[in-house]
């Protein structure tokens, strides 16, 4: 029943807003359990009873692999090319190009735009900003260890808090942990624990401004998902990646951006204290990076490749 209501919702407010254009986040390339909902919503836009808006995935920078590629990419493309007017793909082609974890792209059919890469930049006065409200001084180091939502990756966490007395930057310096709020209350607390012992370490959830931070910051610890790497790229802070192991996505993200420069992806073994305070003062010591030619403005573009695209001339 709640299904039903779902999907008659949405075609409720598609027939009523009649929108420009109706964009899906990832589908079909993924969210099939959503189908209920999306293949109704898709066909009335077809048969015109929504107005004739461009229907639209919206799509990142590298697909996770599947247990039958094969199958899985049959359904996509019959999918994509009988239901959507285009693919908008929130990447850079010489970094990732969809083939790459897509192998049969060649035959979508319907027109493919890459947009570069979504993020939101740092302000400009971001750097000056939160290091004197963190009453840091010339040449105290701020640090970030992060680990996106914190379903995953707290291992990373508790490495960063051990390895930084040992990573020997000057008195005054700060190690700032962000949990993410989907770590359980158990092991957050037990971050904080482990911080009150550590001089200059604090543990929070989150930060509001997570790009300022950044953009403050001469050293990021993280794992290596798109936000937090796209936030990375745009900050130019050196940064210390660790891939997600259960899928290919994060180490191919991670390889391929250490090539650009100021990163370095870390192995399992990295995460003893003394591996890890080493690569932390290394990396931290070959300094900021300049934003690369990588486009980070992807938000915008894709905003107007939704307006003013191929998929209008169709």
């Amino acid at each position: 029943r709640t299904k039903a209501l779902r999907a008659a919702r949405l075609l409720e407010i598609l027939r009523r807003e009649r929108p420009d254009a109706f964009v899906v986040e990832l589908y079909p390339f993924g969210r099939r359990a959503f189908e209920f909902e999306l293949l109704p919503a898709l066909a009335a836009l077809r048969d015109g009873t929504c107005g004739r808006p461009v229907a639209l995935c919206s799509l990142r920078d590298i697909l996770v692999e599947k247990a039958d590629p094969d199958k899985y990419q049959t359904r996509v493309i019959g999918r994509l090319n009988s239901l959507f007017n285009g693919l908008l793909l929130h990447s850079d082609p010489e970094l990732f190009p969809l083939e790459e974890s897509f192998p049969r792209a060649a035959e979508i059919t319907v027109p493919v735009a890459y947009t570069g890469f979504v993020t939101r930049p740092p302000a400009p006065d971001a750097r000056e900003r939160v290091r004197a409200a963190l009453g840091l001084a010339p040449g105290q180091a701020l640090a970030v260890a992060s680990a996106g939502g914190g379903k995953v990756g707290s291992e990373l966490l508790f490495a960063s808090l051990r390895a930084w007395p040992l990573a020997d930057f000057p008195e005054g310096s700060r190690l700032e942990v962000f949990s993410g709020p989907f770590l359980d209350e158990q092991a957050f607390n037990r971050l904080g624990a482990d911080a009150s012992g550590v001089p200059g370490a604090s543990v929070s959830r989150f930060a509001a401004e997570f790009p300022d931070l950044l953009a403050a910051a001469d050293l990021s610890v993280s794992l290596a998902g798109y936000n937090t790497c796209m936030n990375v790229l745009a900050a130019g802070t050196p940064a210390l990646l660790w891939p997600f192991a259960q899928n290919r996505e994060q180490a191919l993200r991670a390889g391929r951006l250490s090539a650009l420069g100021s990163m370095a992806v870390l192995s399992p073994t990295d995460l003893e204290p003394g591996p890890l305070a080493a690569l932390m003062r290394r990396v931290a010591g070959q300094g900021r990076r300049t934003v690369p030619r990588q486009a980070l403005d992807g938000a915008a573009r894709a905003a107007r490749l939704i307006c003013e695209g191929p998929w209008r001339r169709q």
